[in-house]
């Protein structure tokens, strides 16, 4: 197990939270939370973006079929776009802890903000490279919501979301000026929703 981890944040009732998905201009914000069992070690945990696409699939078959629980959920882009992307995610985060089974006794999650919730909880900064459950989780997110822009890619054709997976690339803000705004963009965000207003 990476040497960065600290190890009291770890135990059979801990569940880690992550999101993936606040800078992109379409698409969901995807969260994921995991319990680890610490009798199931997991090798190679570390913050998603840090990994290759290939490894963090094989480590997201590993942490399904060795975790003691773990869930994913999303807020959708009117969800985003009606409540702001931090509360967006934080509802997202919300949700995959109430879905876990069984329910944590303490969530940690990554960041400096918690959900309003009424679980035993903290905030960890980087703790996709100090926690294994959030780092499990990390890794959960990004190649649910990574394999969902693949899927947007065929819906929508010349976005090249399976390449930028949303994010506000050269390409991406070419295409949107050509083939203009689909409805999983996110209006309230600058370049769409300037995009938007210049097209009356």
């Amino acid at each position: 197990m990476n040497s960065l981890f600290v190890t009291e944040y770890t135990g059979s009732d801990i569940a880690g939270v992550d999101e993936v998905g606040r800078g992109p201009l379409a698409g969901e914000v995807v969260a994921a939370a995991v319990i680890l069992d610490p009798t199931r070690p997991i090798e190679g945990l570390r913050d998603s973006k840090k990994l290759s696409a290939p490894r963090r699939e094989a480590l997201a078959l590993l942490i399904r079929e060795r975790a003691l629980a773990w869930s994913i959920a999303s807020a959708t882009v009117a969800e985003i776009d009606e409540l702001n992307i931090l509360q967006a995610s934080l509802l997202a985060m919300h949700r995959a802890v109430r879905a876990l089974d069984p329910q944590p006794g303490h969530v940690l999650v990554d960041g400096n903000r918690l959900p309003r919730w009424d679980y035993s909880s903290e905030p960890v900064v980087r703790g996709d490279d100090r926690v294994p459950a959030i780092a499990a989780a990390s890794i959960l997110a990004k190649v649910c919501r990574d394999n969902a822009l693949v899927e947007l890619e065929s819906r929508y054709p010349g976005y090249g979301f399976a390449a930028h997976k949303g994010y506000p690339t050269a390409a991406h803000l070419e295409a949107l000026q050509t083939l203009g705004v689909t409805p999983v963009h996110r209006r309230s965000f600058g370049p769409v929703k300037k995009l938007l207003s210049s097209a009356g």
